[in-house]
């Protein structure tokens, strides 16, 4: 999670939404208590369980993203993104890959 962070940051300073830094480590300690829209909110829940509870989604995981103003192709993008960094995580993690040294320890 940490290691994209920094990803985050560049994305949050881009797009001039205020201090990157305070808003990356925000959704990194906990994104539920981050000051997100009600948007993103909606869009994080979808990755969140995408990403950790794939078996449980249902159309209205889909449903509650639409409402919350995505249309498909962000959806879909978004849907993406999470199946991919759960595919590379998984990868490094199951190869033992180090973390690197500017990274804080697993937990």
């Amino acid at each position: 999670m940490h290691a994209h962070a920094h990803d985050f940051r560049s994305e949050v300073e881009r797009g001039g939404d205020g201090d990157a830094g305070a808003l990356a480590e925000a959704v990194l300690r906990d994104w539920r208590k981050a000051p997100l829209s009600d948007a993103d909110r909606a869009l994080s829940a979808f990755g969140e369980k995408l990403a950790r509870r794939v078996e449980s989604m249902e159309d209205a995981d889909v449903a509650a993203v639409r409402a919350a103003g995505f249309d498909d192709t962000a959806i879909h993008d978004a849907a993406q993104v999470a199946a991919y960094f759960s595919y590379i995580n998984r990868v490094a993690e199951g190869l033992g890959v180090d973390l690197e040294p500017d990274m804080p320890p697993r937990l």
